[in-house]
């Protein structure tokens, strides 16, 4: 789009943040618009470049949007070390639990079963197998 525009025309948004997610990002976009002697409108921010307190208002909302979002990733890592010291851990649970995997690490590496065999038993992939003989081997189940 920034290749494409030519003097006079305008570039709108629904909201600020649709065109960029850093403060350093829209401005650099905001010098190419304006390098293209061209207009930038946010119409929920209701800004408009084509004049000087437009555009200082942009600025000033560039800066704002950027504050929130680090205050949003503060928060976020926040809440996530707090869940963690209370010993909840994120992500999807584990399918089986240790014994069913030493159990297919074990008829895996003994020959007893193949590792499709275990998968089919099981109902999981050959390579969540392969995961589980792996890390049998390391030490790490």
């Amino acid at each position: 789009m920034l290749d494409q525009l030519r003097e006079g025309d305008i570039v709108v948004v629904w909201k600020l943040d649709r065109l960029s997610r850093s403060l350093k990002d829209v401005l650099h976009i905001m010098e190419r618009i304006g390098d293209a002697k061209a207009g930038f409108r946010s119409l929920t921010e209701n800004i408009d470049t084509t004049s000087p307190a437009g555009r200082m208002m942009m600025q000033m909302v560039g800066a704002f949007a950027e504050f929130e979002r680090a205050m949003i990733r503060e928060r976020t890592s926040a809440g996530l070390a707090a869940a963690r010291a209370e010993g909840r851990v994120g992500g999807r649970r584990k399918k089986l639990d240790p014994a069913k995997r030493r159990e297919i690490a074990e008829s895996v590496i003994s020959g007893r079963k193949t590792g499709a065999e275990m998968a089919r038993l099981y109902n999981i992939s050959p390579p969540t197998v392969s995961r589980i003989v792996a890390a049998h081997r390391t030490g790490l189940a």
